[in-house]
């Protein structure tokens, strides 16, 4: 019976592909029996068959049992995961679980026993390397998943892991770290120069996990195997160091591996400091690293000037741009764009308009609808909405299609100055050229009206921006309430912020900050600390001013215990109180003849940090500092 199963596992295992890709339980199955086999036989030797393998074939091993075999059932089963051997058992029946040096046996000729008929000589175990490098790797996976040291695999490995086996095994190891030791135990130990798609896999597989010194040894085993240290390889660890934060073995990797960096590295790694608002170190950079011999391009060029631009130095991003002709490059529209939009952000709209003209001089590229829309919001920041409609309409003559953030600006800056025609004139050529108006749109409209006291029309805004299934946002909100509560309409604002819950919108303070106040000022402070309550069970925490307006509440209202348990509290829950708060607080407490406690609250204004105010405000006020906001039931 024995040898049959051992003919039918042979038999599967020398299969042509795809049946030499065997499962993990398979191969179990196939250590159950080299486990059985070294507890029961007396000799177990690695030998060469030199007779059945050329000088080029891996070694094989010649097993004999001197015992006869048992059953299958009768072996205990073993399950590995990642090298984690699972607890075994023999009948539903846990038993101690097997130690196997992996070193005293290995895998040899299995072909002639699988057509030989199933003889008791001594059997050959044979796999050769061609067909079954798949199988041999998870065999050698499992081998180095189960054994406590590498070293004692020496003596079987040594001569059969080529590289490609080698690769396979490193990409069954989940974990890294364990890939890293088998990567070392192999290249130091089997003497194995690893291909350049292990070294790949390593280095990627080590920086996802944040092991970024490993990678950086791995890195400098692949040079030193006489791996090239192409663009890809470098401009990968450059991201990864820098998206990491690690920005100066990011600068150093760089310095050390110039051979193999080109323009996109250095791109990547201007980009993700410009991205995380490193403005200053990417210029130095620049400067340090990137002369005019360095392979630079007009996108090296375009991160710094966008990055300069954003960070309102506009001086020094033109003369990065001035600089261009030095290093053999030349400006494209992208470089004109992000000068244009950072001096329209800078409000010096005139000095845009002159590069705009330049651009239009040019015969290699043209204005396109960024270029425009960066004019238009200048213009429109400036109020200067004569100047935005004819740049507009230069667009459009030009042939260029303005795109909704055109349209919304624009509607926008009309709404600002009181000239709602235009704004739904605007509105009309939007929905003409086919660009359906978004919740931005609506918002601007809805702010137009009730910034000039139409809340009415805002309303009615609202209503056809619900008709269209348009979502509203927190600022949609956020205008609409405090509109409403500017006009005393106290009781609409605050229904407006019960619709938040329903809405699936995340609640703010400054929604509810204007509804607090507006009821503060009518003396209805009870109604206020209610609507606080709702804010807190929302999730939503009460910044400073919302204290700021329940604590002078609560003042004019001769409630000063309970003002001072309210400033208490904004101290216990960290809500730092600046000068406003302190300075009206104290004011109404020396009208309320507490002198004493207006110069214990002064006093807290000389503070360092809260933990001291909370500190000092709890031997000052014989008021509990958790004392809760009464509501009036």
């Amino acid at each position: 019976m024995y040898p049959h199963v051992l003919s039918l596992l042979s038999h599967t295992l020398l299969r042509p592909p795809p049946f030499t890709a065997l499962s993990d339980s398979v191969i179990s199955s196939l250590l159950q029996v080299l486990i059985w086999a070294n507890r029961r036989t007396l000799e177990m030797q690695t030998v060469e068959d030199h007779s059945r393998a050329p000088s080029s074939r891996c070694g094989c091993l010649r097993i004999s049992f001197q015992y006869p075999m048992p059953s299958i059932i009768d072996l205990p089963r073993i399950d590995f995961v990642d090298g984690v051997v699972s607890p075994m058992t023999l009948f539903s029946l846990p038993i101690r679980p097997l130690r196997v040096r992996a070193s005293s046996f290995s895998i040899g000729h299995l072909h002639n026993h699988a057509y030989s008929g199933g003889s008791r000589q001594p059997l050959h175990f044979e796999v050769t390397q061609n067909p079954c490098q798949l199988w041999f790797a998870k065999v050698v996976f499992a081998l180095c998943a189960k054994s406590q040291s590498l070293d004692s695999l020496l003596g079987y490995l040594r001569g059969r892991v080529t590289p490609p086996i080698a690769f396979e095994v490193i990409k069954r190891f989940h974990n890294p770290e364990s890939a890293l030791k088998f990567f070392e135990f192999s290249r130091v130990k089997l003497s194995l120069i690893h291909s350049l798609g292990t070294y790949n896999y390593l280095l990627r597989s080590l920086c996802e996990m944040g092991l970024h010194e490993a990678a950086d040894w791995v890195f400098e085993c692949m040079k030193s195997d006489g791996h090239p240290s192409n663009s890809y390889i470098v401009g990968f660890l450059v991201g990864t160091f820098a998206e990491a934060g690690k920005f100066d073995a990011a600068k150093k990797f760089l310095s050390v591996n110039r051979d193999g960096a080109n323009s996109f590295v250095y791109n990547k790694y201007l980009s993700i400091l410009v991205w995380q608002n490193r403005v200053d170190e990417a210029v130095s950079f620049f400067r340090e690293y990137m002369g005019p011999q360095s392979s630079l391009d007009t996108c090296t060029f375009n991160i710094l000037i966008r990055g300069l631009c954003r960070a309102r130095q506009n001086d020094l991003a033109f003369q990065l741009f001035e600089d261009m002709g030095e290093f053999g490059c030349s400006p494209d529209i992208i470089t004109y764009n992000s000068l244009i939009d950072g001096l329209c952000r800078s409000n010096e709209v005139d000095r845009a308009h002159g590069l705009l003209k330049e651009v239009l001089s040019r015969d290699d590229f043209s204005p396109d609808v960024i270029t425009y829309t960066s004019m238009i919001s200048g213009y429109c920041k400036l109020g200067k909405m004569e100047a935005a409609s004819l740049l507009f309409s230069e667009m459009t003559t030009s042939g260029i299609k303005p795109t909704m953030l055109t349209f919304n600006i624009l509607i926008d800056g009309f709404g600002k100055v009181d000239d709602m025609g235009s704004a739904l004139v605007m509105l009309e050529k939007m929905l003409f050229l086919g660009c359906d108006p978004d919740v931005v749109t609506y918002s601007s409209l809805i702010d137009g009206y009730c910034r000039h006291g139409q809340v009415d029309e805002g309303l009615k805004v609202w209503q056809e921006m619900n008709r269209r299934n348009v979502s509203p946002n927190e600022y949609t909100f956020a205008i609409l309430i405090n509109a409403l509560c500017k006009e005393n309409r106290l009781n609409e604002g605050r229904e407006f912020i019960m619709q938040l819950e329903w809405r699936n919108v995340v609640p703010q303070p400054f929604m509810y900050n204007p509804v607090i106040d507006g009821f503060c000022k009518a003396g209805k402070v009870d109604v206020a600390n209610a609507i606080v309550s709702e804010m807190e069970q929302r999730k939503c925490k009460p910044d400073k001013i919302t204290f700021t307006i329940l604590i002078i509440g609560h003042c004019m209202k001769g409630r000063m215990s309970e003002a001072i348990g309210i400033f208490s509290r904004m101290l216990a829950v960290r809500c730092a109180p600046d000068t406003i708060t302190i300075n009206s607080f104290a004011s109404c407490l020396l009208k309320a003849g507490m002198a004493s406690e207006a110069l214990q609250i002064k006093k807290l204004v000389g503070l360092d940090n809260i933990s001291q105010c909370v500190s000092s405000s709890r031997k000052s006020f014989s008021t509990p500092t958790n004392m809760e906001i009464q509501v009036a039931v």
